[in-house]
């Protein structure tokens, strides 16, 4: 199950990279630039990343003309210095991270690039009006303001809720209900319908296929394509959005509520929600809208709810020893690491089987209301949903606890890290200070002296670079207790 969480990411990864790629070439397409084709590869000498901010900034920003390493990092290096002159604010990007090709920060580097100028930009104006800081909130409202007429559609997130491929097609329908039959458009399948929105905007409106239809219709599609292409058809439709939207996106059950803007995805200080929707809850309660639960529940019978039933205990049993095989809380900081955003993979699971866990509930209260059950049928099937329910919420507890212990441990060994290095350069600061401030070598001897006394210096540096290119990585976790103080306590000690 952790596996399939990593496998989620990677494949979240691989998205971003397609859809990021179309993004550049567009932007490219405008200003009559050659278009990249590997992100990763291409963005490493800075060229291509100098040729987007030209045509973001309208501003003529000069190249390195060689193709070293040094070359590369001062392309890189100009691309940062011209970001933070544009208030983009990068936490602990440094050029050798996209020289070398990191490939997170990479993505991190260009979302926030995205951000800036895709997003924020073209909302900056309604924002201000309606003194909203929030864009994604923005964007929420103005969807379910558009799709509120539709039945079939309620967007309630930049994930799942686009997955069938209604929205999309309910924003572009409800601006042009003449071009195309809303009846076909149910009528199709979840990939048909995706298809069908992206030629429309395409042939229509000039918007660019960012996405391809199989990207999105998956189980949890990817959250910044989304939103960037989402905010493409912002760009160009009319964009009033009323308090009255705003105030009903506010008032949404708190496990939809859009979260604080998510400035620095994929950054080294990589922000974790704790009590958002990674977090599975009791399904007890349905996870739908009562009228598609309602809708989902009409025709249920006794086969479909054992075979529904048999399916989910068995993804349970494996989920449960999933969880009990994972190695005890690790002492090492890279270790704990690497468990923490392990067992962030196996809490994504949980949360997409959430909804199934929640379904067979449902099914099973069903059935007994339908009243077609033998009484040893109907206190069978309320053993059954009581030992499911008891088994989904010990997993859920479980897990929580683990997730509670995993970031207990990683902020104490980060805390930890950052006093060593702390200490650390306060002595070799007084150790170069004393370098510094000695009498002049008077013969060859002593001055051979100096010179190994550097070269140690020098050594240790080196050695001590292993360290703060681990603490360039933290992972800070956001939670109602502590709030954003914590992130900005460690910030503030990191810079």
């Amino acid at each position: 199950m952790a596996e399939h969480g990593l496998r989620l990411r990677d494949e979240h990864d691989s998205v971003q990279k397609k859809t990021f790629t179309k993004w550049i070439n567009a932007q490219f397409s405008k200003t009559g630039k050659t278009p990249i084709k590997d992100l990763f590869s291409d963005l490493r000498d800075g060229k291509k990343l100098l040729d987007l901010l030209e045509g973001l900034t309208e501003t003529v920003l000069t190249k390195e003309r060689g193709s070293t390493r040094v070359h590369s990092l001062n392309n890189v290096n100009k691309v940062l210095q011209v970001l933070h002159q544009n208030n983009v604010d990068l936490v602990n990007i440094g050029g050798t991270d996209i020289v070398d090709g990191n490939h997170k920060l990479t993505l991190g580097l260009l979302w926030s690039i995205i951000l800036h100028w895709q997003v924020k930009d073209i909302m900056k104006d309604i924002m201000s009006n309606l003194q909203q800081t929030n864009s994604e909130k923005i964007l929420l409202s103005w969807v379910r303001q558009c799709t509120r007429s539709y039945p079939d559609v309620n967007v309630l997130n930049f994930t799942t809720s686009w997955s069938d491929g209604l929205a999309l097609n309910a924003i572009l329908h409800h601006f042009r209900p003449d071009a195309f039959s809303w009846d076909q458009v149910v009528k199709m399948s979840p990939v048909e319908r995706l298809d069908h929105a992206f030629t429309f905007a395409k042939n229509q409106l000039a918007i660019e296929r960012l996405l391809d239809p199989e990207d999105v219709a998956v189980q949890l599609p990817d959250k910044k394509s989304i939103i960037m292409y989402v905010t493409s058809l912002f760009a160009v439709l009319p964009r009033d959005v009323s308090m009255e939207a705003i105030r009903e996106v506010e008032t949404l059950p708190r496990k939809y509520k859009v979260g604080a803007e998510d400035t620095q995805p994929g950054l080294s200080m990589q922000k974790e929600e704790a009590g958002s929707s990674q977090w599975p809850e009791n399904p007890s309660t349905p996870t739908e809208t009562e009228g598609e639960m309602e809708g989902s529940l009409l025709d249920v019978d006794l086969d479909t709810y054992q075979t529904s039933l048999e399916e989910v205990l068995t993804w349970l049993l494996s989920a449960e020893d999933t969880l009990h095989i994972q190695d005890e809380v690790s002492d090492d900081v890279e270790e704990v690491k690497e468990q923490f955003h392990t067992h962030e993979g196996f809490m994504m699971e949980l949360t997409a089987h959430q909804s199934s866990v929640g379904n067979v509930l449902q099914a099973g209260n069903q059935l007994i209301v339908q009243g077609n059950l033998t009484e040893e049928e109907e206190e069978e099937i309320r053993e059954q949903m009581s030992l499911l329910n008891s088994r989904w919420e010990s997993l859920r507890v479980a897990s929580m606890d683990r997730q509670a212990r995993l970031h207990e441990v990683l902020m104490e060994l980060q805390q930890q890290q950052l006093q060593q290095l702390s200490d650390w350069l306060t002595l070799t600061e007084d150790r170069i200070k004393s370098m510094e401030t000695e009498t002049a070598a008077k013969d060859l001897n002593i001055y051979k002296e100096k010179i190994e006394k550097h070269k140690e210096l020098q050594n240790d540096l080196e050695a001590e670079q292993v360290k703060v290119n681990s603490l360039t990585h933290m992972v800070v976790v956001v939670d109602e207790n502590n709030g954003e103080s914590a992130t900005a306590a460690l910030e503030e000690q990191l810079q």
